[in-house]
């Protein structure tokens, strides 16, 4: 039977590893893989403005 993801229109970089340990492969991406998203920072900044939430306490549950 022939794969029905072969019909697909973007297919997934090759990936190295296994479970917890997988990843893409470094060497098969490209620069149309990327992620570039120059408005990710005003996006950021608009969905969590300083202040509305507190940083959590790096201490937090250290002995000291």
């Amino acid at each position: 039977m022939a794969d029905p993801f072969d019909k697909a229109t973007s297919k997934a970089p090759p990936v190295l590893g296994e479970g917890c340990l997988s990843r893409f492969d470094p060497e098969a991406l490209s620069n149309d893989d990327g992620t570039d998203f120059p408005g990710a920072v005003a996006l950021w900044e608009q969905l969590h403005p300083p202040g509305a939430v507190p940083e959590p306490d790096s201490t937090a549950g250290q002995p000291g």
